[in-house]
């Protein structure tokens, strides 16, 4: 029986009806796979192996009772055939340590969602710049005079860390802004930390669509995240609301530059962040969304990852 293991942030906390992690799941048990549940701090290496306390974990669709767990054993995570490396950022040293056991997992062998190596390099918003013809017009910078000139050339910019999620310490300065000078010496830590600029898009009204791509290949729909009245982020987190839809025919577009180097890199999940007709930020640590868009179009997106899982492994 094929075994899947997922490293999550802890199940009891999730949020039943809109968890993506808990689609795969559900979608992996319905398929017979053993499931196995990890937290990051079960990860571990003794004498040279990789190991993880892990327990079998059972998975069911009620909200009051959805998951069960059995007793925690300690075994080599090379004994799985697949892990979902499902941890929600923030992304710092303690996800890359478990990047790095993993990875001693998937020389022996054991598929990794997402390939470790890509997981480290392609930082969400970073990884975005090497498609510029699908980008705004953006700057990568520590530099304060340089940032500032950036905001005085296209008069109403988006700021924001190259580390944040969720919608979490972004900026918009419109022209004549009194407050540029203290909000950027803050998000750069006077110029000693790198940051990203972006001219402000006003399609965000329309709502910041995420685009689920599965090896390479997008979902045909989208969730537009809309914003609350007052905000210009259209993230969940910060207090957005979704709507699902078709793709556009510029979303197609955006999602075929993109989609061949997600192949070559072994991100097989993938969300991508599109503003209007600008792709603003590829995630690959947690993408979401799942349970949104197949409520809205009675889609399966978690049983279609789990298709190509099985396809990799040539279980199909």
């Amino acid at each position: 029986m094929p075994a899947i293991g997922i490293v999550m942030d802890p199940i009891a906390e999730i949020a039943y009806k809109k968890d993506s992690s808990l689609a795969m799941l559900w979608a992996a048990s319905a398929r017979g796979w053993d499931l196995w549940y990890m937290e990051p701090s079960d990860l571990h290496v003794a004498n040279g192996v990789a190991m993880a306390s892990m327990r079998p974990l059972r998975v069911f669709e009620d909200p009051n009772h959805y998951y069960e767990l059995d007793e925690t054993q300690v075994k080599e995570l090379s004994s799985l055939d697949v892990v979902l490396m499902r941890k929600d950022p923030p992304f710092n040293n303690e996800y890359i340590y478990a990047t790095y056991i993993l990875e001693m997992a998937e020389r022996l062998g054991t598929l990794i969602v997402n390939r470790c190596q890509s997981l480290r390099d392609c930082n969400e918003k970073m990884f975005a710049t090497q498609f510029p013809q699908c980008c705004p017009e953006l700057l990568v910078s520590a530099d304060n005079a340089r940032l500032k000139e950036f905001h005085k050339t296209h008069g109403d910019v988006i700021f924001k860390p190259l580390d944040g999620m969720g919608g979490s310490a972004i900026f918009r300065v419109k022209e004549d802004d009194p407050n540029v000078n203290v909000i950027l010496e803050t998000l750069t830590k006077f110029g000693t930390q790198t940051i990203m600029a972006q001219r402000y898009l006003p399609q965000i009204v329309d709502g910041d669509k995420r685009i689920l791509m599965i090896k390479g290949q997008p979902v045909p729909y989208c969730l537009a995240r809309i914003p609350s009245s007052g905000e210009t982020r259209g993230n969940l987190a910060a207090g957005g609301s979704g709507r699902a839809q078709p793709l556009s025919d510029r979303d197609r577009w955006i999602a075929e530059q993109v989609g061949p180097t997600l192949v070559e890199k072994g991100l097989l999940f993938v969300g991508l962040d599109v503003i209007g007709d600008y792709l603003t930020e590829i995630n690959v640590t947690s993408p979401t969304c799942i349970r949104e868009i197949n409520a809205a179009y009675d889609c399966d997106v978690a049983g279609q990852l789990m298709d190509v899982i099985a396809q990799e492994k040539g279980w199909s």
